[in-house]
């Protein structure tokens, strides 16, 4: 009976220390994604900052080598090489765009390379709402794909709706 009660206590303080060692290994893995979350953030709020102090070199060296651009208009779907050519013009002017967050999630992938955003931000355009994808690189996280999105309050949405079929109506009507 001795060694049956000597069994159940090894086997009880394996279990506990099994317990502790899950519970501390997920502690640090929490506090690494923690810090690297803040690291994307703080990558995604130099970006909109270049932006706004129209930084052309800054706001490029953030955005992975083949990163997608897509903007509010339906002809906004752009390589990097196509929306520098886009931005150029606009950053010379010394002022582009100035994009503030209002709020941000942000998620990782399992192997901690692959990252993806949602935000809300408040824009000269009014609320927008954006998303996108960033891949941790040798030379840190790069963006790699962007989308930006007006906000359109569903009350209103009919008369947004008949709007831009109007202005598509026009624009075909001038095509003619």
């Amino acid at each position: 009976m001795k060694q049956s009660s000597s069994i159940y206590t090894l086997i009880t303080f394996f279990f506990v220390l099994s317990l502790i060692f899950t519970a501390c290994k997920s502690s640090i893995s929490t506090d690494k994604e923690e810090k690297e979350v803040k690291a994307i953030d703080l990558i995604i709020e130099k970006w909109h900052n270049a932006a706004t102090e129209a930084d052309f070199a800054t706001y490029f060296e953030l955005m992975d080598p083949e990163a997608y651009f897509i903007g509010t208009d339906a002809s906004e779907k752009w390589n990097i090489d196509e929306f520098k050519t886009f931005c150029e013009p606009i950053f010379a002017k010394g002022s582009a765009w100035e994009f503030k967050k209002i709020e941000r999630e942000i998620f990782i992938d399992k192997s901690g390379k692959i990252a993806w955003f949602d935000e809300t931000l408040d824009t000269w355009m009014g609320v927008c709402m954006s998303s996108g994808v960033i891949i941790k690189t040798l030379n840190g996280w790069k963006i790699k794909h962007y989308q930006l999105s007006i906000s359109v309050p569903n009350d209103i949405v009919n008369d947004f709706v008949q709007l831009v079929n109007k202005y598509e109506e026009s624009k075909t009507k001038v095509e003619e």
